[in-house]
């Protein structure tokens, strides 16, 4: 079932797995602030009944980045420019770049595990859009680049915070300060991916870690991943709290004691 096909965004759904599709393979899946709101709606379109939501791209590039046309003086139709953004007060260019990060905001919602399935080129806002999922697969042609900084910017798409996380600090600003490329087996070596398959068998190596995140009951694969997700800021002793009240609500929820 399509619920969404718009501006390079498909969202199709079966049963319990929601697909996410770039489909612009022409501009190699460039992204542009309309590409993020069809992305944002298509967070808000993900039913109820969903657990697992792969991001795939169609043709050879998962997504070059940022489009071009974003950095002429007219920018895109109906859209601010570079120019006009930077002459907006401050609290308009933050709610500018707000808006447009809500489009990579919603994949690790604690409800769902998000998978990107990566191919070819995933650089800048591409690299971001990966680094959004919980999760990510890559063909052995895959290749990453941060290159904000060669163009004077920053990662600002809610990239830094997950490639610090995978990474460590050094690698990521590393990797981020130079824009050099990272190919699928360094990715897989250092953490950027969880598996790397031939391209041929990304597709099938996506369904089967999807039927893998679906054979374990839903609530507990939710409690587990709220679990990790808070890890990070949480004392070693918050964490045994944090465990031992999830666990309190699996076992109860278990013999039907739920509250």
């Amino acid at each position: 079932m399509t619920l969404l096909d718009k501006d390079g965004v498909r969202l199709t759904v079966d049963d319990t797995v929601a697909t996410v599709t770039l489909t612009n393979p022409a501009k190699r899946n460039a992204q542009s602030p309309a590409v993020w709101r069809a992305l944002a709606e298509a967070g808000k379109l993900v039913p109820g009944t969903v657990r697992v939501v792969v991001l795939r791209a169609e043709g050879k590039s998962f997504s070059a980045g940022l489009d071009r046309q974003a950095f002429t003086p007219e920018g895109f139709d109906g859209e601010p420019s570079f120019r006009d953004l930077a002459r907006g007060s401050d609290s308009e260019l933050d709610a500018t770049i707000a808006e447009y990060q809500q489009a990579f905001t919603w994949w690790r919602r604690n409800d769902i595990v998000s998978v990107a399935a990566v191919q070819g080129h995933a650089i800048g806002a591409g690299f971001q859009l990966a680094l959004a999922c919980d999760l990510r697969i890559c063909a052995d042609d895959a290749q990453f680049a941060m290159r904000e900084t060669s163009l004077g910017l920053v990662p600002d798409l809610t990239g830094t915070h997950p490639l610090v996380g995978l990474v460590g600090y050094a690698r990521a600003l590393e990797i981020c300060a130079t824009g050099r490329f990272v190919h699928a087996e360094e990715a897989e070596r250092t953490g950027l991916a969880n598996l790397v398959v031939p391209a041929a068998e990304l597709d099938g190596a996506v369904q089967d870690l999807a039927a893998a995140l679906l054979a374990a009951p839903r609530d507990a694969v939710i409690e587990t991943k709220a679990l990790l997700r808070g890890a990070v800021d949480r004392t070693y002793e918050e964490q045994r709290a944090a465990e031992r009240a999830a666990q309190a609500r699996r076992l109860r929820d278990l013999v039907g004691l739920a509250d």
